[in-house]
C-alpha cells in the first residue's frame, strides 16, 4: 500500500468519527496507560496490519503496536493478532475506525482464499473488479492479494476496457479499439469485452490484447479461449458466483475475475479488549 495515501485516508477517517474530540474517552481517562489486544473471533486470512501502526502513530506517536500475524497469514478463533500499548484515550480514539477496516479486508482477503480454494485451478488466476466500495479501493484490492488474488485495473485510468456501450455508440469493436489505441501510449493495454464468437473475431482481428468472454458458460469460456491465439490474455467474468466457481477449472482462461469477492465479502469478527497496566496521577480526585 502506498504509505503517502494511507497517510491521508485514515487521516480522514478518524477525522469523521472523532470530530472535535472522543467525550466519552476524553471524559473517563486523563494519563493512565495501557494495553490493547486485537483478537480473531473467527478464522480466516489476515489483512491490514499495516493500518494499526500507521492509524495509532497519527494519533499519538508514544503508542506502540507489536503485530503477531502477518498479512495474508491465516489466523484462527482466538488467536491474539497484535498489541498496542499506550494513553488508554488515545488507543479507544481509534479503536473503531480500525476495527472496521481490519473486520472488511480480512473478510475479503478470507472470501478470496476462499474462491480459490473452489476453484481448485492454479493455472487460472482469480482477480477483483472495480466494484469496490468508494474510498477504500486501495484497502480492498490490497486485501484481495492478501487472500491470494490478483488485481484488475485500479481505475479508469489504469488500463482500456472496451465494453458493450463503446461498442453500441462507436458501430463496431474494430473501430473502438483502433481509436483507443491511436489515443494512449504503448504501455497501456487494450481489453474488449465479447458475448459472441462473432465478437471474438472481431476483438481478434483487432488486435486486442486482452479479451474476456463476459457472461459465458463454462462451455462457451471453454471454446472461446481454444480458438483465441495464446499471445492474447483471456479472462472469464459476469455472472460467476462461488457456487458455480468450480466449473470453470479447466476451461484454459488466464484469469477470472469476480466482483463478489469485494462488493459482497462479510466482515470478519475482530475485537480489541482492553487493559489498564499503569495509572499516573490525575486531576481527577488525586491529592
Amino acid at each position: 500500500m502506498e504509505i503517502l495515501q494511507l497517510n491521508s485516508m485514515l487521516t480522514r477517517f478518524l477525522e469523521e468519527d472523532i470530530g472535535y474530540g472522543d467525550l466519552s474517552a476524553n471524559a473517563i481517562f486523563d494519563t493512565q496507560m495501557g494495553t490493547a489486544q486485537l483478537v480473531s473471533r473467527q478464522d480466516g486470512v489476515f489483512a491490514g496490519g499495516q493500518l494499526l501502526t500507521v492509524g495509532y502513530k497519527l494519533l499519538n506517536n508514544t503508542i506502540s503496536v507489536t503485530l503477531h500475524v502477518k498479512d495474508g497469514e491465516w489466523m484462527t478463533q482466538g488467536t491474539i493478532l497484535a498489541e498496542i500499548k499506550g494513553a488508554v484515550r488515545d488507543i479507544l480514539k481509534g479503536e473503531r475506525v480500525l476495527l472496521n477496516l481490519l473486520q472488511r479486508m480480512s473478510g475479503i482477503a478470507t472470501l478470496t482464499h476462499r474462491a480459490i480454494k473452489m476453484l481448485d485451478d492454479p493455472s487460472i488466476y482469480l482477480c477483483d473488479t472495480r466494484k469496490t466500495t468508494p474510498g477504500l479501493r486501495m484497502l480492498e484490492k490490497y486485501a484481495v492479494r492478501m487472500g491470494g488474488g490478483k488485481n484488475h485495473r485500479f481505475g479508469l485510468d489504469d488500463g482500456v476496457m472496451v465494453k458493450d456501450n463503446h461498442i453500441a455508440v462507436c458501430g463496431s469493436i474494430r473501430d473502438a479499439v483502433a481509436k483507443a489505441r491511436a489515443y494512449v501510449g504503448h504501455m497501456v493495454k487494450i481489453e474488449v469485452e465479447i458475448e459472441t464468437e462473432e465478437q471474438l473475431e472481431d476483438a481478434i482481428a483487432a488486435g486486442a490484447d486482452v479479451i474476456m468472454f463476459d457472461n459465458c458458460t463454462p462451455e462457451q469460456v471453454m471454446r472461446y479461449n481454444s480458438i483465441t491465439p495464446e499471445h492474447i490474455i483471456t479472462e472469464a467474468s459476469g455472472g460467476i458466483t462461488l457456487d458455480t466457481l468450480p466449473y470453470y477449472r479447466h476451461t484454459g482462461v488466464n484469469y477470472i475475475s469476480l466482483g463478489f469477492i469485494t462488493h459482497s465479502a462479510p466482515a470478519l469478527d475482530i475485537g480489541l479488549d482492553m487493559a489498564i497496566t499503569h495509572q499516573e496521577a490525575s486531576h481527577h480526585g488525586s491529592a
